[in-house]
């Protein structure tokens, strides 16, 4: 696939969607794209917390008249069902979850409130919801569960995660994402809720916030501050870029068959030093000033239970729904450092909203 997918085509004819996680960085991208390719009623489920920005959102023509905010935290049980029931969905399309490694180390709990009673009372919400629908608008509905390849623990030096792998979690985030991988799988063969799943590798690009490994390196490097590398930097990741990501998703919540499970990769394999040496290399172009920028390279202690590789065989998707990531790493990556020194005052703004100063976090061991 080339092009982009027809996104009208697609949702042929639900024209209500319920994103939730719509004000993070995949939920809007998904969000933009609904916005922009379609006509559909977009309602967008967000707690709006730490990581939460509709800048990118509000600036779109289209989403005075056709984008809805529905401020809600899913752990409440009773908010999450008026949310659901007012949003009246065609497509349900789960984005929300707390998802930062590094701050699940620190703090756990958090994890399994949102990713597991989040989605559990989702769960309950939209099974009513479907309970209800018309014949009709119940055979055309679908919930689509976003989850991570983190799941399935870590690889060695070959072979790569399928749909077949058997999980196995490392941290209290990707531990929080399995469990809810469950619960949608359970909702669909104990109560019949048509749903699909999907597991995606590490996503970067536009929007991200700024303590990812990608938007960390280039701002640190273009302030001419330490670059953090994690213990040896061989620790290997396949990256995805995000608007090929949001092709994925929008083919498997539409097009995937109900109770299947597809995994997203982006045939981006690198280890986290060849990331951070490109991103450097990126840098030495455009600020050339500043060159070599990997003299600022900094190795730091390894993080606890850091798997040492990721990697994703997106054959399933491929096949059965045509899907091809549209960009390589290095057209991405180039794209992505360039849009973050065009918007470094952005970046300031949302690490001052949440009063993230850049310093390292998940040293801790508990929390």
């Amino acid at each position: 696939m080339t092009n982009p997918p027809d996104v009208s085509a697609l949702l042929a004819g639900r024209c209500r969607i319920l994103v939730t996680g719509g004000a993070g960085f995949i939920g809007g991208a998904v969000v933009r794209r609904l916005l922009s390719e379609s006509d559909a009623q977009v309602f967008n489920l967000d707690k709006c917390g730490y990581a939460s920005d509709l800048t990118n959102i509000e600036a779109l023509p289209q989403a005075e008249a056709r984008h809805q905010l529905l401020k809600v935290d899913l752990t409440d049980a009773e908010a999450t069902a008026a949310a659901v029931q007012q949003a009246d969905p065609d497509l349900v399309m789960h984005l929300a979850a707390e998802s930062h490694v590094d701050r699940s180390i620190e703090g756990p709990g958090a994890f399994i409130e949102s990713n597991v009673s989040g989605t559990f009372q989702l769960l309950q919400a939209v099974r009513a919801h479907w309970e209800g629908l018309s014949a009709e608008r119940k055979a055309g509905f679908r919930f689509h569960h976003i989850s991570t390849d983190e799941v399935f623990g870590s690889l060695g030096a070959t072979g790569r995660f399928s749909e077949t792998t058997s999980y196995d979690p490392r941290s209290p985030y990707s531990a929080s994402k399995a469990a809810s991988d469950h619960l949608v799988s359970a909702w669909h063969h104990t109560y019949g809720l048509p749903v699909v799943l999907t597991n995606c590798s590490n996503n970067y690009g536009p929007w991200q916030f700024p303590e990812k490994l990608i938007p960390v390196v280039i701002l640190k490097a273009a302030a001419g501050e330490p670059i953090p590398l994690y213990g040896d930097g061989a620790n290997v990741r396949d990256w995805l870029y995000v608007e090929d990501h949001v092709d994925a998703l929008l083919l498997a919540a539409t097009q995937g068959t109900p109770g299947r499970a597809y995994c997203v990769g982006g045939h981006g394999e690198r280890t986290n030093k060849e990331v951070v040496e490109a991103i450097c290399s990126e840098l030495d172009d455009l600020l050339p000033a500043g060159a070599p920028h990997s003299r600022l390279v900094t190795p730091v202690t390894d993080r606890p239970g850091h798997d040492r590789r990721y990697a994703i065989d997106p054959t399933r998707i491929s096949s059965e729904l045509g899907w091809q990531p549209r960009h390589s790493f290095e057209e991405g990556l180039a794209e992505t450092v360039r849009w973050y020194l065009e918007h470094d005052s952005w970046c300031g703004a949302v690490r001052e909203q949440c009063g993230y100063s850049g310093v390292r976090l998940g040293l801790l061991s508990g929390g």
